[in-house]
């Protein structure tokens, strides 16, 4: 069997390291002359930045992974601080409470929305509904007072999406299962133990960059600067890549595997199946820029004893919230200043996030100084990365899409891309895992 990888992000990268593994031929195609995709990190000035995720929940598949790549040893916690969560309310950032019983014993609900916390153990379960949305799911669940200060803020944070938007199956089916099985999400998440505490949350020392740049020097049949313009199937099923070089315009693959963001991907399945090319060009992928900005620490009167802090839209933020970078990862930022990493945009905050730079810097930094109490009149420094598609929106859209991976799978071309796996690193990871898995087992059946 031999198979072709397009794309370099962690999901193309991470296929191809476990088929290599399993002695499986494979050439991974990408465009950029580095791996990585998204996972980006950048060394400006003295700072470590990631222009992509901050920081990794650390799962079985990413832990494993990490072992076999040999950087277990480069593995850096987070900050104890991070355990504190943050949530603009009324002008002023408060705790987040980090459990149920918390919830309930804190000030940060009204009594009325405490009051539907626990209305919620009693209230009947719906049929289950796949159009439902995550704000339609917690309003009837829960009440609009969670879904505009947990819910919303949460979502923002990491789908840089609309909790009115996302389809609840297609973001947190869990919380529907415990829903139709226990009668309750609470009660459910209290007899199925998935009310306890965070995984574990990490980087590595120089950078979530280490990962994927290590995996591409180790991978044998790794191709960069190889962008693919199209896909030829041949009179007996199996595939031929055409690259601008032409360089494998001969080689016969038994499978393709689409490591791309949809709109990469629905150009190149035009000519062979348009309907699929349809249905993946319409997912929508919102802009987003992140602001990194430094001040002096004695400038910031926020004790900054946290993670970071979420904006609920209904707080008419001017960004989605900030990570507080120089509390989490101290050794990042040079001595005596502090580091917020500020995102702007999302499906929420379009008109923000396609702003000149200059305005969204000028923006970010009146926000910043208002909110944390600080008192200079500009930053010590200031730098923006900006995505024009930053991550796929799992809403009504996404159903046609995935429609069409099943379909494709058919053809023995397979999605194995955020937009498939889901968009976080260990869910990426995973789904690359049991891809190569399945490739693996039918090429010892075949």
């Amino acid at each position: 069997m031999n198979i072709a990888i397009l794309g370099g992000g962690i999901s193309g990268l991470t296929l191809a390291w476990y088929l290599q593994k399993a002695g499986i031929s494979y050439d991974l195609f990408e465009a950029q002359p580095t791996a990585g995709g998204n996972l980006r990190t950048v060394h400006p000035e003295g700072y470590l930045l990631e222009t992509g995720p901050n920081s990794l929940q650390l799962s079985d598949e990413l832990e494993a992974l990490l072992a076999d790549l040999g950087l277990t040893e480069e593995i850096q916690d987070t900050a104890a601080v991070s355990a504190n969560r943050y949530v603009l309310r009324e002008g002023r950032y408060q705790k987040l409470p980090g459990s149920p019983p918390g919830l309930l014993l804190s000030s940060f609900f009204s009594l009325r929305g405490k009051l539907n916390i626990l209305k919620e153990l009693r209230r009947p379960a719906a049929s289950p509904d796949p159009t439902e949305t995550l704000a339609g799911f917690f309003r009837r669940r829960f009440g609009q007072e969670i879904v505009d200060y947990a819910l919303n803020p949460f979502i923002s944070g990491i789908y840089a999406g609309d909790p009115e938007r996302l389809l609840l199956h297609k973001t947190f089916p869990k919380l529907g299962e415990l829903e139709q099985t226990y009668g309750s999400v609470v009660r459910g998440l209290a007899k199925s133990g998935r009310a306890g505490g965070r995984r574990r949350i990490i980087s590595l020392r120089q950078g979530i960059q280490t990962i994927t740049d290590t995996i591409s020097a180790k991978l044998t049949n790794y191709h960069g600067g190889q962008g693919v313009t199209e896909i030829v199937r041949l009179p007996d099923a199996r595939y031929q890549i055409r690259t601008a070089q032409g360089t494998f315009d001969h080689v016969a693959y038994d499978a393709v595997a689409l490591a791309l963001p949809t709109y990469a991907a629905a150009p190149l399945l035009q000519s062979l199946f348009p309907d699929a090319a349809v249905a993946l060009a319409a997912v929508f992928y919102p802009p987003m820029a992140a602001v990194y900005t430094a001040y002096r620490r004695t400038d910031v009167g926020h004790p900054l004893d946290g993670f970071g802090a979420l904006h609920p839209k209904v707080e008419q933020p001017y960004a989605a919230g900030s990570i507080w970078t120089s509390s989490i990862y101290p050794n990042r930022v040079p001595d005596g200043q502090v580091l917020f990493t500020t995102f702007v945009g999302g499906s929420q905050y379009e008109a923000q996030a396609r702003q000149p730079e200059a305005a969204q810097r000028a923006a970010v930094h009146e926000e910043l100084s208002r909110l944390y109490h600080i008192k200079a009149t500009e930053p010590v420094w200031q730098y923006q990365y900006y995505w024009e598609k930053a991550i796929p929106q799992f809403d009504s859209r996404i159903l046609a899409a995935h429609a069409a991976a099943d379909a494709l799978s058919e053809h023995k071309i397979y999605a194995v891309a955020n937009w498939r796996a889901g968009v976080g690193v260990p869910d990426c990871i995973r789904y690359a895992k049991e891809l190569a898995e399945t490739l693996a087992g039918s090429a010892q059946n075949a």
